[in-house]
Order: structure tokens, then C-alpha cells, then sequence
């Protein structure tokens, strides 16, 4: 058996296994990546290549985001988790743009809105409202609910549809709310 030094002077043997770079470690785990976040951190190369700062930091922030996320919850990063933190992230801002424009910092709602125009690229388009008034209606009558204690059936409703992903809870249940007793 041949010996060889490698780095800091351990002897390791010539037939023995090739160690993982980290380029193999990226291989290996971007299978199991979401999509949407694959493509996130492609844009954020683009973005620093490009010099465009409000975007790189814009997406910067959405990729530590949903990789605490990942963290928080012990979770693998996939479609699901970083669509729930960019519609977070989304919500968060447009929040934050209502409190910015009663104090008058027309300057921040500004660089809010373009944030949000950065991050809603992400998002899939959601429902038109006609198509949200029709599942609405289909799971009032389907659960049988008529007066607000019964909402939480209607939205249980909802979850289950085909059509989730694409639903805007927060905005939905103030609809559900003003059909329901």
C-alpha cells in the first residue's frame, strides 16, 4: 500500500475514497431543492453580476428567509415552504407599506413596492376573483355552513381543493366572512 500527504501533513492511503468536494455535496441535495428556489438563487448571481443592488438584496433576503424557515421547522427547502415565506415576506411588506404611508415615508412604500414587484415574479398567479366567488360558494354549500362559527369548515374546505396553492387565505376569509351570516 502507497501512502501520500495530503493537506495539514495526514498520511491517507492512495486507494482509498475519494473525498465529497463540495460541488458533489450541491449535486446531491439540489435534487431535493424546490424549483422556485433554485431559480431565486440563480437570480441572485444574475443580480450581482448585473450590479442591480436593490434586487440582489431584495432576493438575498427572500434566500435567508425561506432557508430559516427550512431551519425553524427542520424541514427540506421545497415549493411549498418558499412560496409560504415569499407570500409571507409579500404580505410582511405590503403590511408595512400601510404603516410607512401613515407616517408619511413615501420613500420606504416606494422601495417596499419595488421589493414586492421583485418577489411576486415567484409567486404563481392567483385566482381570478370570479373563479375565487365560485370555490367560495361551492364550499358554503358543501360544508352546509351559514353563520360565521362555521367559517373554519368553509376554509378547511378550501385547503382541501385542487386549487389551494393559488388561494390568498388571508384575503379569502373576509370574503367568507361577508357571505356568512
Amino acid at each position: 500500500m502507497h501512502s501520500i500527504k495530503r493537506d495539514g501533513g495526514a498520511t491517507m492511503c492512495k486507494t482509498a475514497a475519494r473525498l465529497p468536494s463540495r460541488q458533489d455535496h450541491a449535486v446531491r441535495h439540489s435534487t431535493r431543492m424546490s424549483s422556485i428556489y433554485e431559480t431565486l438563487r440563480a437570480d441572485i448571481i444574475v443580480a450581482m453580476k448585473a450590479r442591480d443592488s436593490v434586487t440582489t438584496t431584495a432576493l438575498r433576503t427572500a434566500d435567508a428567509a425561506i432557508k430559516r424557515a427550512a431551519m425553524d421547522g427542520n424541514k427540506e427547502i421545497d415549493d411549498v415552504l418558499s412560496l409560504a415565506t415569499l407570500r409571507k415576506a409579500v404580505k410582511n411588506l405590503t403590511d408595512a407599506n400601510l404603516e410607512f404611508a401613515k407616517g408619511g415615508r413615501a420613500d420606504l412604500v416606494a422601495t417596499n413596492e419595488i421589493e414586492i414587484k421583485i418577489l411576486q415574479k415567484y409567486l404563481p398567479a392567483g385566482l381570478d376573483a370570479d373563479k375565487l366567488d365560485t370555490l367560495i360558494a361551492e364550499a358554503i354549500s358543501s360544508t352546509g355552513a351559514t353563520t360565521k362559527k362555521e367559517m373554519g369548515k368553509v376554509i378547511g374546505a378550501l385547503k382541501a381543493h385542487p386549487d389551494a396553492a393559488l388561494i390568498d387565505f388571508g384575503a379569502v376569509s373576509k370574503l367568507v366572512q361577508s357571505k356568512l351570516l
